[in-house]
């Protein structure tokens, strides 16, 4: 339950009273809890998610509030790919870089060769 007896953000959008031990409340604030919330909400729904945090180790559900939280608001931009389409640029800029950088490296080691001359 969040401080002072407010909901958690999740509670709120649901339009629930947040009890105490409510296995939201850690991980979705009062404050930007609900807009995040509603995204996981309308993609894999309160109770999956509800299930899933309550079967994972207490050590691991911040990460995974979070990582739900990411993969939710990807697929409602990218309903097809969800994150896997953020993955593949960054892919794509490691690669960009790496051409780049070996590019330098020939450059340098020509610029380098032509002043032992």
């Amino acid at each position: 339950m969040a401080g002072s007896g407010s909901p958690c953000g999740a509670c709120k959008f649901l339009r629930r009273k947040c009890v105490r031990g409510c296995i939201f409340a850690p991980y979705f604030c009062h404050e930007q809890g609900a807009s995040h919330f509603s995204a996981i909400h309308k993609v894999f729904g309160a109770s999956n998610v509800s299930k899933l945090l309550a079967h994972l180790p207490l050590s691991d559900r911040c990460e995974a509030a979070v990582t739900i939280s990411y993969e939710a608001q990807a697929r409602l931009q990218d309903p097809i790919y969800g994150c896997v389409s953020h993955i593949f640029a960054l892919q794509q800029q490691v690669v960009n870089l790496q051409a780049q950088l070996a590019f330098l490296k020939d450059q340098a080691a020509q610029s380098l060769s032509m002043a032992l001359l």
